[in-house]
């Protein structure tokens, strides 16, 4: 890809002002958190020309070197810690910028059964493609890949990256953001040698630059007949057959293997879509979680006959349902006398309704 050409000067590059202040507004309409520097995105909109101007000057001069990243870690639903990074205000315009000029040549090549991160494509297209092919092959292999944002090879993501972008400036910046360090809430600094940080805004990208390669051209080229649904890290592979199913789990482990990353041994099954019309015994597994749902054999009733059969639905895993109602118990303004039905209703609906329509 074509988007900045080098001007004179060692380390001086073409990079439109306009760039910079349409990423500002991305970022101010977001309204997040600031990061290391203190700096929110109130304070600074306060001087919000002054700072714009100084980052396009530092970005096209070369000197731009992203500041340490705020660590915040999150309780992760099965356990243990999930590391967010919150970059600075002035960093995420940064990203934005390259994002902005990056994704649009990898929309062009990513696959069309990769959901996550991407414009125009959204988790629940994912879970109905995957509905439909269960319904029409018998077995999945349930993908988990051992942290995934956390071990991605840099030298081998920039080699993938170099593939599709030659612009010097924005391969020299993000090659900068892959080893920008964290900082801990003690104050303490963890370099970074690989992965990428979840919460930046380059981040997704890259993931899905990365499998893209990893996974999902291999599985095209390696095993043609065999769809899939990917979100980020999360996948599942439909098979014809158990050999089928068994023979991928086992290529997949040896190529991950091979690209710096680790298939987990226990997390990653073999799902045999049991129905009515599928009676093989004998199974030991015959159920897997994607995004939110459980995938299993469910009662259905045949809206004609009005007979009961068994069929392979999804429905709202137990994960899923624990965090819902964590989250309602957070709620507190049904206790609230002060909050009429108007102010409750405004405050839940958007969250109901996103439920609903998920």
């Amino acid at each position: 890809m074509s988007g900045g050409s080098k001007m004179s000067g060692a380390k001086s590059f073409s990079i439109s002002r306009r760039l910079v202040s349409m990423a500002y507004q991305k970022v101010h309409s977001n309204k997040r958190a600031g990061g290391v520097d203190g700096v929110s995105l109130d304070v600074f909109h306060e001087r919000y020309r002054d700072h714009l101007y100084k980052l396009w000057n530092q970005m096209s001069s070369g000197s731009y070197i992203p500041p340490t990243v705020r660590l915040h870690e999150i309780p992760k639903k099965g356990g243990g810690l999930r590391p967010l990074g919150i970059p600075t205000i002035a960093d995420r315009i940064a990203q934005t910028v390259v994002r902005g000029m990056l994704e649009p040549s990898l929309e062009l090549i990513f696959h069309r059964d990769s959901y996550g991160y991407r414009p125009g494509k959204f988790a629940i297209d994912a879970l109905s493609k995957a509905r439909e092919r269960c319904w029409r092959l018998n077995w999945v292999v349930d993908v988990d890949i051992k942290g995934y944002f956390d071990n991605i090879p840099h030298d081998l993501l920039m080699k993938a990256l170099q593939r599709h972008c030659q612009v010097r400036w924005m391969l020299l910046y993000i090659e900068r953001w892959l080893k920008a360090p964290y900082q801990k809430q003690n104050g303490s600094i963890v370099s970074r040698t690989k992965g990428v940080p979840q919460g930046s805004i380059i981040g997704p990208v890259l993931a899905n630059l990365y499998l893209h390669y990893v996974m999902d051209k291999w599985l095209d080229r390696e095993y043609s007949g065999c769809r899939f649904e990917r979100y980020a890290d999360d996948a599942i592979i439909h098979c014809r057959n158990m050999k089928e199913a068994e023979s991928l789990k086992a290529a997949l482990y040896e190529r991950l293997k091979a690209c710096g990353l680790e298939l987990h041994p226990e997390k990653t099954q073999v799902v045999y879509c049991k129905d009515s019309n599928r009676r093989q015994k004998g199974m030991k597994q015959m159920s897997f979680d994607f995004l939110g749902y459980t995938f299993k054999p469910r009662l259905a009733r045949n809206s004609q006959r009005g007979e009961w059969f068994t069929n392979w639905l999804p429905g709202v895993s137990n994960k899923s349902m624990r965090s819902m109602n964590e989250k309602m118990r957070k709620w507190h303004v049904l206790r609230q006398t002060t909050n009429n039905l108007q102010d409750v209703a405004t405050e839940l609906n958007p969250v109901l309704t996103g439920w609903i329509n998920y």
